[in-house]
């Protein structure tokens, strides 16, 4: 009265094999048991290596944030010198000087914020791996409780706690416990460098357009060319991040208009009033 064994190929009752197929267990559910030309192996493969957007999001949001910020600071501050009345050498002074004050700040802050980040996880594991010690049982049964909370029943949670623990207990604890896992550790350095380096990349672009534009045409075409950028890089950061790239150009369009609508304002006042 057993369930159908399960395994490569199915036997007939006259012990010729036959295809494997879904079969049902003792429970009464059907598994899909592995063909012998290996499609639903391929399937599994398949499964296995596809790819999550939620994998990106370290260094997409570094690297938008730099990009962005360097091609609105860097044509605020352009915009702001121009608008006040400054000569063309003036403003691209002004310009570099942004640049490399502005990748340095992104890299330093960034470094900052992540090793704290980086700093905190350290602390949480270190505590962790002392708890483990101490009262291994105890930790056993919080991750136990874990599993139930998501959802399992409380024997298979006690079996999957009881097996993770006795494969990797600090690793069990810091990804279902603490949240961390290595696909999201903090990594300060490298960070910086994309914070720094992106903000560079996004700040050359209207410096670009500063150096060939004449005095005359400076402000329209800065102004005009950096608007197009910064929509370009909010689609292709809603892109990659999987959301609408309509509403992420026009978002990042709008703010990025209303800094240097404002710091062209303030250039030109405090210009005029010189």
């Amino acid at each position: 009265m057993g369930g159908t064994a399960v395994g490569l190929e199915g036997s007939s009752q006259n012990g010729d094999a036959v295809p494997a197929t879904d079969q049902a267990t003792s429970t009464g559910i059907p598994i899909r048991t592995a063909a012998p030309d290996g499609k639903c192996m391929n399937e599994m493969s398949a499964r296995n290596n596809e790819r999550h957007r939620t994998a990106r999001t370290g260094w997409l949001r570094a690297v938008v944030l730099g990009a962005n910020d360097g091609i609105l600071s860097t044509s605020s501050l352009v915009l702001g010198v121009a608008a006040a009345h400054a000569t063309h050498r003036g403003v691209l002074v002004a310009g570099v000087a942004g640049l490399v004050a502005g990748s340095m700040s992104m890299a330093a802050g960034e470094y900052v914020s992540v090793h704290s980040q980086a700093d905190t996880e350290r602390a949480d594991l270190k505590l962790e791996r002392e708890e483990l010690r101490a009262d291994y049982k105890g930790e056993h049964d919080e991750l136990t409780a874990i599993y139930i909370a998501r959802g399992l029943d409380p024997s298979l949670a006690k079996q999957v706690a009881h097996q993770l623990m006795a494969h990797d207990a600090i690793g069990a604890h810091a990804r279902d416990e603490l949240g961390i896992s290595e696909a999201f550790r903090a990594r300060p350095i490298q960070a910086a460098f994309a914070s720094a380096g992106s903000f560079a990349a996004g700040a050359l672009m209207p410096l670009e357009v500063a150096t060939m534009a004449s005095a005359a045409r400076v402000i329209p075409l800065i102004a005009g060319t950096s608007l197009v950028f910064l929509a370009l890089l909010g689609g292709l950061a809603a892109r990659a991040g999987g959301a609408g790239v309509k509403v992420g150009a026009l978002r990042v369009t709008f703010w990025g208009a209303l800094a240097m609508a404002l710091t062209a304002g303030v250039g030109s006042l405090f210009g005029t009033v010189a």
